[in-house]
């Protein structure tokens, strides 16, 4: 366990990079600080040795003075030194934060973007922000109260047996109780239980974050008492980990911890009730009475020491169960990339006996799909939902790596291609498409950052944006969000297509683009199809086949097969499933509401 602890705070200091040395200073000021604390208490015993000695002639006692001031002295050094510790501990604190968030991020824009899909927003923050704020307290207080509190302990031992052993010895009772009360708390099985803790907290912040963002829609269904089900699961998942750690765990540990350290002067007194007769007897009761008020004045501290390391301890496990959390993260799979890419030849896309699964399932998504998209091409994937069309998509810029096989881009598998050329030549239409809480021209902006004005402008026309931009107050310099503008969703979507429009990829994948589209927007919107699909090579994934009749192929996928391939023509032609999916889209479209009179 302690070599365990020891590599947990080796890899947090590791993320402190320069400002590692802050932290050992910090370290040693805090020990040098608590040693400056226990002074004064050695010059208070001082000053009542002096009265007892010259006792009842209190006038004679000619240090009393110089001891007071030499003990406010001490106190205000330890002040100075252990604020300046602070301010090193402190520094490197927040030094360390601000890198793991920073390299956390890092690692995540490696990751495969299909990452963040079985990944909630809400539990990587907590994972990433939250453990990495959890860290500051660690390293900013209770490392240094770890190394103070131990060199006040030291100091106390080697004290406490100069003059008495057999007080010091008592002293040492309420360590020793207070010692066995922490580790039943904090130790054994019961360290598990924390980390049961943070993991219902992780799942609580997800469930919390999950249900705020699914408000519209249940406002819309009226269906508030299910949709809070999962959330209110986990409040009371979390409810019962707390009440369970701190009501059954901790309740006996810690009174008995705090009766231990707050009353550690009642340990002295049956041994100050043995001591006093034979002190008396021998003529020693004036150095008895000395000796006993210096273990009175040290049994305070006792309990500061003490809370100090508790407290510590404390943090050292929360700071263990953050890094487990902050591990998680930066543990995540990145892309591998190649050390020497290769530069597709053209704009065609091939897949070559592909397959994958997601991980934690036991059937695969896409089964040994081949088929070719030439350059300049549209190939429309269909079928039915959970066919893989959008699976297979997104195999095309390496959202996932494929299992087996390989996906080709102008020749080259993906996987050696430089991710940055591969991005930039492919652009997306979702069909959840979200747009910044920033400008329209921000928003467009955001495919190709050094594009002017004029360039955005010109994109917004043709995706059909013009009526858009007409009626908001500052044109494409509108704030999205703000002062009650928003757009629709077929609004959005058309702006959304101006941004891929205006990076100008030789490569445009559609994912249901209109599915969110009323029909004056979906009218608009092919008309911006017209123009963003030129000249380019296509992948467009659609469930209302009419959008799909005049591409160059149809490929059907049916349980991650491929199980048709051709024209819309040769297609209906056949009695298969893409033919079935036609009567049934027509029967559909044709439908109407029956009237008649009553």
């Amino acid at each position: 366990m302690k070599e365990k602890k020891k590599s947990d705070l080796a890899i947090l200091l590791g993320y402190a990079g320069n400002f590692k040395g802050l932290t050992y200073l910090g370290l040693f000021l805090s020990g040098i600080a608590m040693v400056l604390g226990m002074l004064p208490y050695i010059c208070i015993w001082l000053v009542a040795k002096d009265l007892i000695e010259v006792a009842p002639h209190w006038t004679e006692a000619e240090n009393i003075s110089r001891y007071g001031w030499m003990a406010l002295g001490f106190a205000i050094a330890g002040i100075l030194v252990y604020f300046a510790a602070l301010m090193c501990t402190h520094v490197a604190a927040f030094r360390t934060a601000s890198n793991i968030r920073k390299q956390g991020m890092q690692h995540l824009m490696k990751t495969p973007l299909g990452f963040f899909d079985s990944n909630a927003s809400g539990l990587l923050r907590n994972r990433l922000d939250g453990a990495a704020a959890e860290t500051e307290t660690l390293l900013a207080h209770n490392l240094a109260d770890i190394v103070g509190s131990a060199t006040m302990f030291i100091a106390m031992v080697v004290l406490m047996f100069v003059f008495d052993w057999r007080m010091g010895a008592a002293c040492l009772v309420a360590a020793v109780v207070s010692v066995g009360a922490l580790f039943s708390m904090m130790g054994g099985k019961n360290a598990k239980l924390m980390q049961e803790y943070q993991g219902a907290q992780d799942y609580m912040s997800k469930a919390g974050t999950e249900y705020v963002r699914g408000i519209p829609v249940v406002k819309v269904f009226q269906q508030t008492v299910y949709s809070f089900k999962t959330f209110k699961e986990a409040i009371e998942k979390y409810s019962d980990k707390a009440q369970n750690y701190a009501v059954d765990v901790c309740k006996f540990p810690q009174a008995l911890n705090l009766t231990a350290t707050e009353g550690a002067f009642v340990f002295m007194i049956p041994v100050a009730v043995f001591i006093a007769p034979r002190a008396l007897a021998n003529g020693d009761f004036a150095s008895f009475v000395t000796n006993f008020a210096f273990y009175a004045v040290f049994s305070a501290i006792v309990s500061t020491a003490l809370a100090r390391i508790m407290f510590a301890a404390s943090g050292m496990m929360l700071a263990s169960t953050a890094l487990c959390r902050i591990n998680k993260v930066m543990e995540a799979p990145t892309l591998e990339v190649t050390d020497h890419p290769k530069t597709p030849a053209d704009n065609s896309i091939e897949f070559r006996d592909v397959s994958f699964t997601y991980d934690g399932a036991d059937v695969a998504a896409i089964d040994h799909v081949s088929f070719r998209v030439e350059p300049g091409q549209t190939v429309a994937l269909v079928g039915p939902s959970g066919g893989g069309k959008t699976t297979a998509a997104s195999l095309i810029p390496r959202f996932w790596d494929v299992t087996e096989g390989s996906v080709l881009v102008g020749g080259v598998d993906v996987r050696e291609c430089d991710p940055h050329e591969l991005m930039d030549r492919i652009a997306f239409v979702f069909q959840n498409n979200r747009l910044f809480k920033a400008s329209i021209l921000d928003n467009v902006r955001a495919a190709r950052p050094n594009a002017t004005r004029e360039e955005v402008q010109k994109a917004l026309s043709a995706a059909q944006c013009d009526d858009i931009i007409a009626k908001l107050p500052q044109g494409m310099d509108t704030i999205i969000g703000t002062e009650g503008t928003y757009l629709s969703g077929g609004e959005q979507q058309r702006v959304a297509l101006a941004r891929a429009i205006l990076k100008d990829a030789p490569i445009v994948v559609l994912d249901e683009a209109t599915a969110f589209a009323d029909p004056e927007n979906e009218a608009l919107i092919q008309k911006a199809f017209a123009t963003l699909t030129k000249g380019r090579t296509v992948i467009m994934i659609a469930h209302r086949l009419s959008t799909v009749v005049g591409a160059d192929r149809i490929i059907v996928l049916d349980d991650g097969h491929v199980v048709e391939a051709g024209t819309h023509k040769e297609l209906t032609a056949t009695d298969g499933m893409y033919a079935r999916m036609w009567t049934d889209y027509n029967q559909a479209v044709q439908w109407r509401i029956a009237t008649g009179e009553v």
